[in-house]
C-alpha cells in the first residue's frame, strides 16, 4: 500500500524564486493494482516518485509505504521497494548474473536462498542469455531485463516505475509491459509513472493525470470516461492541461519543476 496525503516539495532558486515541484498531492494505491501517474514532462511525476523512495524529503505532507514513513523510516521503506527508471545504468563490467546477485547481497538475502532465487528469477524474465554478458555489451532488451531483475531480487511488496519504457522500441517496451502486468498479478503494488496515453490505457488500474505538480483527476478509466463524459482519454488528457493552464498561470518568479 502506498497513501500520500497532500505531498508537496518547493525549491528556492536565486532567478526564479520558489520553484514548486509538488503542489498537495494525495493519492492511494494498493496491493495487485498498477497506479499509474500521467503527465507532462514537468509534471512533477518523477519528483513524486524520488519522494516516495527516500531520495527526496518532502517540504510538506505525509506519505507512507507499506507502513513505514518515508522521511521517518526511510531505511524500512527502502527495504519494501523496488525502483526503476528509464535511466537505470547497468555496470559495464559485470555480467548479468553477477549485477542482480551483488543486489541481491545489498539487501542481505543468504547465499543459498539469493542463488534459488536468482535462478527462479533468470528463468521468469527469460534472461538466461544475459548470464553471462558483460553490462557493457548487452543490448537495450538485455539491460532493461536485468534492471528489472534486480528491483525484484529481494521480493518487494511495492514496485516503482519512472517513465521506465521512454527511449525503447516498441518490441523492448511491450516486453516490459507485460512484465509490468504479471507483476501486478502476483499482488504488486505498482506505481508507474508514463506520458505516454496507450501505456496508462492499455496497463493502469487507477490513472491520476498530473500537471504543474496538481493532480487534476483521478480515478479508473472508466471513472474519467464518464465523469467527464470523454471517451479518449488523450482529449480529456488535453482538455484538463488546457483548463488548468487557463485558469492556474503561475506568478512572476514561480515555476513548475523539470521532473
Amino acid at each position: 500500500m502506498i497513501y500520500v496525503d497532500q505531498l508537496a516539495k518547493h525549491y528556492d532558486d536565486l532567478k526564479l524564486g520558489r520553484v514548486v515541484a509538488v503542489a498537495g498531492v494525495s493519492f492511494r494505491a494498493s496491493p495487485g493494482q498498477v497506479y499509474g501517474l500521467l503527465g507532462p514532462n514537468g509534471a512533477g511525476k518523477t519528483t513524486t516518485l524520488r519522494i516516495l523512495s527516500t531520495l527526496l524529503k518532502p517540504t510538506g505532507g505525509t506519505a507512507t509505504v507499506n507502513g513505514y514513513d518515508v522521511v521517518d523510516q526511510a531505511a524500512e521503506v527502502r527495504r519494501e521497494i523496488g525502483f526503476m527508471s528509464a535511466g537505470t545504468a547497468v555496470y559495464d563490467r559485470m555480467t548479468g548474473w553477477e549485477m542482480v546477485e551483488y543486489f541481491g547481497r545489498l539487501h542481505g538475502i543468504p547465499h543459498d536462498e539469493l542463488r534459488d532465487r536468482m535462478e527462479a528469477l533468470f528463468t521468469r524474465l527469460k534472461m538466461h542469455d544475459t548470464r553471462n554478458v558483460l553490462g557493457a555489451k548487452m543490448s537495450t532488451g538485455m539491460k532493461q531485463r536485468v534492471s528489472i531483475a534486480r528491483a525484484i531480487v529481494h521480493d518487494p511488496p511495492v514496485l516503482i516505475f519512472d517513465e521506465a519504457t521512454a527511449g525503447l522500441d516498441v518490441l523492448v517496451a511491450r516486453a516490459l509491459l507485460q512484465t509490468v502486468a504479471e507483476l501486478r498479478d502476483h499482488g504488486k503494488c505498482i506505481l508507474f509513472s508514463t506520458h505516454i496515453m496507450r501505456e496508462a490505457e492499455k496497463l493502469c488500474d487507477r490513472i491520476a493525470i498530473v500537471h504543474r505538480g496538481h493532480i487534476l483527476a483521478e480515478g479508473t478509466l472508466a471513472e474519467l470516461r464518464d465523469r467527464y463524459r470523454e471517451h479518449d482519454l488523450e482529449e480529456l488528457f488535453f482538455r484538463l492541461i488546457s483548463e488548468h493552464n487557463a485558469t492556474h498561470s503561475p506568478p512572476a518568479g514561480t515555476a513548475a519543476s523539470a521532473a
